[in-house]
């Protein structure tokens, strides 16, 4: 992480609790499975990540400063090049709305940020992010910390050595991003996959 924008130091961050969202137990809010099955939003996989990255850079309500500077954008990118980065987007009516983006390791896959331009655009995103790594074989989705939206979600602190331990087991599997042709599942295929799981 980088303080802002214009810092061009970088830091690592290892904190005594991490927050985790367990992909067995995220939880659908009703008010956005309703959401989706509006199919109010085109959902894409890595078709505008640079853009997503930028979206994450954006003053928003409660962060006027950035944590993604130069280089650790550049970084991103390259990861997104190499095939360890992707995104999700949310878009609307050919523009691009809302959106995540992270970096997959094995079956380890570490939530990066998220944005919204229109509401509900990035737990959309969130949603479908969590019906991919499930579908794909992750056992791990790494969400650094915890927010009140995140806990919305299901997300949790566990402690450094129980994460560490998760850690080398989601790494050390195999799995999965990119579905078979590509194909991005559709609303009724993904609800009813929580369905069967809630």
């Amino acid at each position: 992480m980088a303080e802002s924008a214009d810092d061009p130091s970088i830091f690592w961050i290892d904190p005594s609790e991490r927050g985790i969202l367990p992909l067995d137990g995220f939880h659908l809010p009703k008010s956005l499975a309703k959401v989706i099955r509006q199919d109010r939003f085109e959902l894409r996989f890595d078709s505008a990540f640079a853009a997503v990255i930028d979206g994450c850079a954006e003053p928003a309500p409660g962060r006027q400063q950035t944590w993604i500077n130069a280089d650790i954008r550049g970084m991103y990118l390259a990861l997104h090049a190499a095939g360890h980065a992707h995104s999700v987007e949310t878009w609307r009516d050919g523009r691009l709305v809302g959106g995540l983006y992270g970096v997959s390791l094995g079956g380890a896959f570490f939530g990066e940020s998220m944005f919204s331009r229109e509401t509900d655009a990035s737990k959309v995103a969130l949603v479908f992010l969590v019906d991919r790594l499930r579908r794909g074989g992750y056992r791990l989705l790494d969400t650094q910390f915890i927010t009140t939206h995140l806990q919305r979600f299901g997300a949790v602190e566990i402690s450094r050595a129980a994460y560490q331990a998760l850690l080398q087991d989601a790494v050390a599997a195999e799995a999965s991003f990119q579905p078979p042709c590509g194909e991005v599942a559709s609303p009724g295929a993904v609800l009813q996959a929580f369905s069967q799981t809630s």
